[in-house]
């Protein structure tokens, strides 16, 4: 075992930071691995054992107090390209089956038949009235 590198520790080190970096996708650890190599530079370049682990403590946690809130709060925003139904609220639609408050009916959203109702039951609406869709529940939108 003396016969083997110091830096070459550090990269078994690092690989093996790296095996819970995939298995549990926690970033810390790929934070930490990236410490290792640091240190694994460190000595492959003659430092000895304190300033690698130093280098290894500094990288780390530089990396885990920078990346890390920065990494959460892109986690938290919210997509700015909206997909599936979700695109389709707000949308403008054509009637295709009349719509009244007793029963639902058809419109053409986006290309496609939809069936929908009205918001409110006590509104109608004609065909070929532009209507609003408003929210979609299911595979009915709902109109005003």
């Amino acid at each position: 075992m003396n016969d083997i590198n110091a830096w070459v520790w550090w990269l078994v080190a690092a690989a093996g930071l790296g095996i819970p970096l995939v298995v549990t996708a926690m970033p810390e650890f790929g934070m930490l691995a990236v410490g290792a190599v640091a240190a694994a530079a460190v000595s492959g370049l003659g430092g000895g054992v304190v300033l690698q682990v130093l280098v290894f403590s500094v990288v780390s946690v530089a990396l885990i107090a920078v990346v890390r809130p920065i990494a959460a709060r892109h986690r938290a925003q919210q997509p700015q390209l909206a997909t599936g139904v979700e695109a389709l609220k707000g949308k403008q639609a054509v009637v295709m089956v009349r719509i009244d408050g007793s029963d639902g009916g058809r419109i053409k959203l986006a290309g496609e038949i939809w069936s929908a109702r009205a918001l409110d039951a006590g509104q109608s609406y004609e065909v070929g009235q532009e209507v609003d869709v408003v929210d979609i529940e299911g595979a009915t939108a709902i109109i005003m």
